[in-house]
């Protein structure tokens, strides 16, 4: 999903998917974590409030840091590193340049080599010059295992133009995006996963707001921004919209809107005014990506189900119903109750009012500690009694939300009908239990 430049609240574009083969969807994917978006985001904080240097500490404190930790490369290296920009290493494409996959030399002198991801971006215009001194700036400056690095940057002139590049780490796992989307087996991530990525991200952000000598609001958190490691650990990266928060005494920053459809905070669309609570809100449309493996708008699905949260809504609200937003290639391997109380962290985050919604380490907190209480449950729970501990959860979180005096024998009744009916669904869909053989003894009342 892209990114737009927003005016009175509503977008000047529309979500543009192309149809080509799934190795295309990869690509475009990785491209779109690494700032490579719709030309129309080069609009962005157009005026003078938006620019970083209006700030001369802080413009000062940045190109300090940045000296020290950032490699200057010539092109003439990357061009080595990338086989001269060979299509075959070619691993992402969009509106403002390519990334390669490439091998450079830890040293100036060393025979040490790393794997890394090489933006290029267009040598013709400025299309996305102002995000790639963003990111620049910003990434040379920020350290957390949760953000991804930026190895160095390249920019030369020569008879052709500007050579713009940036040189991070490889990802090799590549996006969230690219699993969330996959209709392949190998891709799907278990909900222990889904659960620790969600960790990852939420501390990332919580470094940005909280943590640092200064305030950045990452203004463009989504899926396609949280990139995947080796070993699944999360990290957001594209920093081209990230903001300096507010000063001390104000609340809030007047800027330009940007951002993507179905992601940014409606009172950031509306007023401008933006604050650290705006990420808050676009963690909260990823939890519910991370339940139903859907993305935030999906124009591609009959019209009520295409904007995510108005589609969750009526079944969030009722616990009988809830397992029916949930992920079907889970194929129900995932602990009900925890399900519950992501998306009732998701509802905080989703909050109306901006000061309601939690701090990032508020959140960081409440996922660990549903972690902590799921993980070891998902490990002792065979595959064979998945139903059985699942109907056990949904009785607990129906008492929990909707404690009803309700007689024995007609409760009973109740959460029969109710497990046949998940059953039945279920048969339907992956053929694994069978309501001939079950017997309603196997169903426990509280």
């Amino acid at each position: 999903m892209k990114c737009f430049y927003f005016s009175n609240g509503e977008g000047r574009g529309e979500d543009e998917e192309g149809s080509g083969s799934s190795s295309r969807g990869s690509r475009v994917s990785w491209a779109r974590s690494l700032s490579l978006m719709d030309t129309r985001r080069s609009h962005f904080d157009s005026d003078s409030n938006t620019n970083f240097s209006d700030t001369l500490r802080f413009h000062h404190f940045l190109s300090q840091r940045r000296a020290n930790n950032l490699r200057l490369f010539s092109f003439s290296d990357l061009k080595s590193a990338t086989r001269g920009f060979s299509r075959t290493l070619l691993i992402g494409e969009g509106g403002f340049g390519s990334v390669y996959r490439g091998l450079v030399n830890l040293h100036d002198h060393s025979s040490s080599q790393l794997e890394v991801a090489i933006k290029q971006l267009n040598r013709n215009g400025h299309q996305g010059h102002k995000e790639w001194i963003n990111e620049v700036n910003l990434l040379g400056v920020i350290k957390h295992p949760n953000l991804v690095r930026l190895v160095g940057y390249c920019a030369e002139d020569d008879e052709r133009g500007i050579q713009r590049l940036l040189v991070y780490e490889l990802m090799p796992n590549k996006s969230l995006e690219d699993h969330l989307l996959a209709r392949v087996p190998s891709s799907l991530l278990p909900w222990g996963t889904r659960l620790k990525i969600a960790q990852d991200a939420a501390r990332g952000l919580a470094y940005l707001h909280e943590q640092m000598d200064f305030q950045l609001i990452f203004r463009d958190f989504k899926t396609s921004n949280i990139l995947l490691d080796e070993d699944f650990c999360a990290k957001l990266s594209d920093f081209g919209l990230a903001r300096q928060g507010p000063s001390e005494g104000f609340g809030y920053v007047s800027t330009a809107v940007v951002g993507t459809i179905g992601y940014a905070a409606p009172e950031y669309v509306q007023t401008g005014k933006l604050t650290a609570k705006s990420d808050v809100w676009s963690f909260g449309v990823v939890l519910y990506e991370l339940i139903t493996g859907r993305r935030a708008v999906e124009r591609n699905l009959p019209k009520n189900e295409q904007k995510l949260l108005e589609w969750v809504r009526p079944y969030v609200s009722d616990p009988r119903k809830f397992h029916l937003i949930v992920d079907p290639r889970l194929e129900g391997q995932y602990c009900v109750k925890s399900a519950h109380k992501i998306a009732m962290l998701a509802n905080k985050c989703l909050m109306k009012q901006p000061k309601s919604r939690p701090k990032m380490s508020e959140v960081v907190e409440f996922l660990g500690n549903i972690i902590n209480e799921t993980l070891p449950q998902d490990e002792d729970i065979p595959q064979a009694d998945v139903a059985n501990g699942e109907e056990k959860e949904e009785k607990i979180s129906v008492e929990d939300t909707e404690p009803e005096p309700a007689k024995q024998g007609n409760n009973y009744l109740k959460k029969v009908f109710e497990f046949r009916d998940m059953v039945s669904l279920r048969n339907k869909s992956i053929g694994r239990l069978d309501w001939k053989n079950w017997a309603p003894g196997l169903v426990r009342t509280l």
